[in-house]
């Protein structure tokens, strides 16, 4: 496959810099556990990228829980504010991001994550984020109507760079189906590294799939070379 050129670059965050999806997957368990209930990994690709709310009704829907959707955020919020803070940065994805901040290559943050949560995630990796001069949390920010898949999220990141890029000039890096399906409909390219777990014939329409941020190589995207 020929990739295009890009200037600017789009990280989502959970599953993809920190491994909290992992985390995720234990509290929403937890909950589940209570009512007999399993929460599969069929399910979490299906919520993966949604804003609280959406993913709140998505799962109570899926697993028949007799708990409001207001009632799952309080429950989940008390397990996650112990869990969130014990997250680590996924390999390869601090040295990249170093890498292009460090080439003046314009970065943004867009994650679904509210700013409550975003300040729980990044509480011991500040000096990473504030790599990051733009960033967008979707459940928090009034510009992002809908959740992945829809694009909102990905037209409103783009929107905060000075440059104003076009959407071709713009690559994602994803780890779930919804957020390619989200990257692809705002017309960006995007990288995709996915769940291990995850049928790679389901996201024929990510750009690149690989398995580790250790493989990205971002001259194939015309970004400066990593120097080894």
């Amino acid at each position: 496959m020929t990739f295009k050129p890009v200037t600017h670059v789009l990280f989502d965050m959970d599953g993809l810099i920190l491994n909290t999806e992992d985390l995720y997957t234990m509290g929403f368990q937890e909950i589940a556990s209570r009512y007999g209930k399993l929460f599969t990994f069929e399910l979490k690709c299906q919520i993966m990228g949604q804003q609280s709310k959406e993913l709140a009704k998505s799962i109570i829907e899926a697993l028949e829980l007799p708990m409001s959707v207001d009632e799952f955020l309080v429950e989940t919020r008390k397990i996650f504010n112990d869990l969130f803070p014990l997250c680590s940065v996924l390999p390869g994805v601090e040295r990249l991001i170093r890498h292009l901040s460090k080439c003046n290559i314009p970065l943004g943050l867009a994650t679904s994550s509210s700013h409550e949560t975003y300040e729980l995630k990044t509480k011991n990796h500040k000096d990473l984020f504030d790599l990051f001069t733009y960033k967008t949390l979707g459940s928090s920010d009034p510009d992002v109507k809908r959740g992945k898949p829809h694009p909102d999220i990905f037209y409103t990141a783009a929107a905060k760079f000075l440059e104003k890029p076009k959407p071709q000039q713009c690559l994602v890096f994803e780890d779930s189906l919804n957020g390619v399906q989200a990257a692809t409909a705002a017309g960006m390219q995007v990288v995709l590294i996915p769940d291990s777990r995850l049928d790679y014939s389901l996201a024929s329409d990510a750009t690149l799939i690989i398995e580790s941020m250790e493989h990205f190589k971002p001259e194939l995207f015309g970004l400066p070379p990593i120097q080894e």
